[in-house]
């Protein structure tokens, strides 16, 4: 299998390196071995070793298996909910388009 190469700006890593540090604080506060946390994930072992180290080339939907073996999936919820530039705009009536322009 080819290894994929994902560039991402210097503060994006350092977000999503937080948030590996972050899901494996709280598999250790809950003392779940890595072992149990990737077999209820459906995941091996390493992969869930990567999550924690926030690699951004697993599947965003291995991380959401993660957080509902430790009973956090509800947390994904809170993604973009304050979209506080969003409000604005919308309350600026500015004039958006429904979708984002063809790439070319």
């Amino acid at each position: 299998m080819v290894k994929k190469t994902i560039n991402l700006l210097p503060r994006t890593s350092r977000i999503l390196e937080t948030v590996g540090e972050q899901i494996k604080l709280a598999r250790l506060r809950r003392k779940f071995s890595s072992e149990i946390v990737a077999e209820r994930a459906g995941i091996s072992r390493p992969t869930l070793l990567s999550i924690e180290k926030g690699q951004p080339t697993v599947s965003i939907g291995h991380y959401l298996n993660v957080l509902k073996v430790m009973g956090l999936e509800k947390d994904f919820l809170l993604l973009a909910k304050d979209d506080e530039l969003g409000r604005k705009l919308q309350d600026a009536q500015l004039k958006t388009k429904d979708r984002a322009p063809k790439r070319k």
